[in-house]
């Protein structure tokens, strides 16, 4: 019957009418801007989190680019990311007026690579740095890059877009960061009806700052302490979330149970299928698999024809995009692993309430690919 790469459509019985009233309600109230939705939401969010504060803005992208702000990063400043991530990581750096310098990548947990990003600090003395939590965990080394960042005066912001719900020895991945951000685009493990994004921090000072800055930079309402910009999240968006976080644990819950068949089956027929390093509870994001790069566009053929929806991600390395070229002011790891890693690696279907028989077709297809 053919399983997608997600499907984003699977509500709980009851959510698309209470959407549906929630809507209507708002729009006959002209309720769309701030209110008690955005406030109950942060509220939401902060306490999912762990955090004292969180500060619900228009997108991910601004969410990066407001958390550098508060930090004081700007014009002139260098800034350390990973080679692999998602192009908002990095030219949420750019858009800053920083200078971003690339980290390879660490091929065991997939997460930048801890021993070269030493040698990153040492030579390019970069103001902050930005680590990123990708597919639904982290980097086995997160209390090193933590220590280490404090130790040498360097802020790090945690770009958790892909985290939210994951536990770091038992605590929500976001609570000991000194800042950190999410994405509520639709794909999330929490998304939204539309773009959103969050900043979190336990530091009043930040919190404030960032507050101010997606808000036009205003002290009241027509005075400005700073030059910001419009990133407020509507009300509709958050009305969305609102709904949705009751259903969080179950979507979650039903995420790593599919992830966790992959762990079962897919080294029985012989693939290479990556898991969270110890000390991680996973969101179930994604599934990550590595392939020989001659053997993946094989596999994917294989999947297409039967229907069955397959991701690459990412692609490509920060370092290799032409629109990075420009910008970059420095590239760690000889052996450029990140390359080598977007060419093998391989996603397959993930998402909320998968069922056990959409599993067994995307199993019944590697199996005749391995014959």
């Amino acid at each position: 019957m053919g399983v997608p790469f997600i499907d984003i459509k699977r509500f709980e019985p009851g959510l698309l009418e209470a959407w549906e009233d929630k809507v209507k309600t708002l729009s006959k109230n002209a309720s769309f801007i701030g209110g008690e939705e955005v406030a109950l939401l942060e509220k939401n969010l902060a306490t999912t989190a762990g955090t004292k504060y969180s500060i619900a803005c228009a997108n991910g992208t601004d969410a990066l680019q407001l958390a550098l702000r508060a930090l004081g990063v700007g014009k002139g400043d260098k800034v350390l990311v990973p080679d692999s991530t998602f192009w908002a990581t990095f030219e949420s750096v750019v858009n800053v007026g920083a200078d971003p310098a690339t980290v390879d990548t660490n091929p065991d947990d997939l997460q930048m690579d801890f021993e070269e990003f030493k040698k990153a600090l040492e030579e390019v003395k970069p103001k902050a740095a930005i680590i990123v939590h990708l597919y639904g965990w982290g980097s086995s080394k997160l209390e090193d890059y933590r220590k280490l960042c404090k130790e040498k005066g360097v802020f790090l912001l945690e770009d958790g877009a892909q985290s939210f719900g994951v536990l770091y020895k038992g605590k929500p991945i976001y609570q000991d960061a000194l800042i950190t951000t999410t994405s509520f685009y639709p794909a999330k493990v929490l998304g939204g009806a539309g773009d959103g994004g969050a900043v979190f921090t336990n530091d009043e000072e930040l919190a404030n700052k960032v507050r101010m800055l997606g808000n036009h930079g205003r002290t009241s309402h027509y005075g400005y302490g700073d030059v910001g910009w419009n990133s407020r999240m509507d009300t509709l968006q958050a009305a969305f979330l609102n709904l949705n976080i009751p259903y969080l644990d179950a979507r979650i819950a039903s995420r790593r149970k599919a992830a966790e068949k992959y762990y079962q089956v897919l080294p029985g027929l012989g693939v290479n299928v990556i898991h969270p390093p110890k000390d991680f509870q996973e969101n179930g994001y994604c599934n990550v698999t590595l392939f020989d790069p001659a053997e993946r566009p094989k596999i994917q053929e294989v999947l297409k024809t039967k229907g069955i929806g397959s991701a690459v991600i990412y692609p490509g390395a920060m370092s290799d995009q032409p629109g990075a070229k420009p910008y970059i002011v420095g590239k760690f790891g000889k052996e450029h692993r990140t390359g080598k890693i977007c060419d093998s690696i391989l996603n397959f279907p993930l998402f909320p309430y998968m069922t056990d028989s959409e599993l067994e077709e995307v199993f019944a297809a590697i199996k005749e690919y391995k014959k």
